[in-house]
């Protein structure tokens, strides 16, 4: 099957890309990472006037109700920029815990930022001090939730909380929440990787060592095409399981799965290369590689690890359960 993005959806890539580039994501990652989210909500405004967080909400409520590749089509590119806070738990994850709640409309205009847990593959929630709504779900049961104890991240911007569910509960599709913020994942590592290939690419055509350009020697050549071959794998796998979402595939979750792992590895992979092209100037706080190199370290295991999902896709064609 040939698989490619419509005008709109370029369109719609190239709107966020646009703004993106002008709102300073960089300095608002590390504003995040210190408590100030002033920087990061700004972001957060701009990107729900262009309809990011109505995507997954229905249209009564405000909503777009977006095909699932279009969720795909704008997490990579906030997966490129790094942008920070719950992107997942809250532009994927949380309208559909939360179909059929007026609160779903304050999701779509951006006035309501929220986060989920899902345990135990998701068992702390990320940003709960930020996040205006804090969910717990799991086995068809939705909860509002009390924060508890702070965790660190990898990412110093990632801030991981411990949840305790209170109040009564509500019934929802959290089996579908969980492939959906597994995809929603997954589109942000190819994202990233992209950036961190492209990144190198260009570093690798100005530096200089011993007389020549580095992107001249073989081995560099070598390693960002390996990179570039993984990630240009991974992608159409990501896409694949946003149609058989979309369709309601009962293969769906062993698609998503397959999906996260190629994701992952090649997020990582792009990565360690980028780190290896760059040389001590990637390991500096200063340097925004940074900034994607930890993101992909904490997103390389968010909503499942590699090895989970490998699990998760052999159980699926095996027919056992996961």
């Amino acid at each position: 099957m040939r698989f490619e993005l419509d005008d709109q959806q370029r369109d719609f890539a190239a709107s966020i890309d646009g703004a993106l580039t002008a709102a300073d994501v960089p300095g608002a990652i590390r504003a995040w990472s210190t408590g100030d989210t002033g920087p990061g909500r700004k972001v957060w405004s701009t990107l729900a006037d262009l309809g990011v967080t109505a995507l997954m909400v229905a249209e009564e409520f405000d909503g777009i109700g977006a095909h699932p590749v279009d969720l795909v089509v704008a997490l990579e590119r906030l997966g490129r920029w790094g942008v920070p806070g719950p992107v997942t738990e809250s532009i994927a994850v949380a309208p559909l815990l939360l179909s059929g709640d007026e609160r779903s409309s304050s999701l779509a205009s951006g006035e309501l930022m929220a986060t989920v847990a899902m345990p135990p593959l998701v068992p702390r929630a990320v940003d709960a001090d930020v996040a205006g709504l804090v969910l717990v779900a799991a086995d068809g049961e939705v909860y509002g939730a009390d924060t508890g104890a702070r965790h660190d991240s990898v990412d110093p911007s990632r801030h991981l909380f411990d949840v305790t569910a209170t109040g009564r509960p509500w019934a929802a599709d959290t089996e579908k929440a969980v492939d959906f913020g597994v995809l929603a994942t997954a589109a942000q590592l190819i994202g990233a990787g992209q950036a961190m290939l492209d990144g190198s690419v260009d570093y690798a055509k100005q530096r200089s060592q011993f007389g020549r350009v580095i992107g001249s020697y073989q081995a560099i050549k070598h390693a960002l095409a390996d990179v570039h071959i993984a990630v240009e794998l991974a992608r159409p796998l990501v896409y694949g399981a946003a149609l058989s979402l979309a369709d309601d595939s009962p293969d769906a979750a062993r698609d998503v799965s397959a999906a996260k792992a190629a994701a992952a590895d090649a997020a990582l992979l792009a990565a360690r290369t980028a780190l290896q092209t760059h040389g001590a100037i990637g390991y500096t706080q200063e340097h925004d590689l940074s900034l994607l190199i930890l993101r992909v370290q904490a997103l390389h295991s968010a909503w499942g690890d590699p090895t989970w999902h490998r699990r998760r896709v052999l159980d699926a064609l095996v027919g056992s359960p996961s």
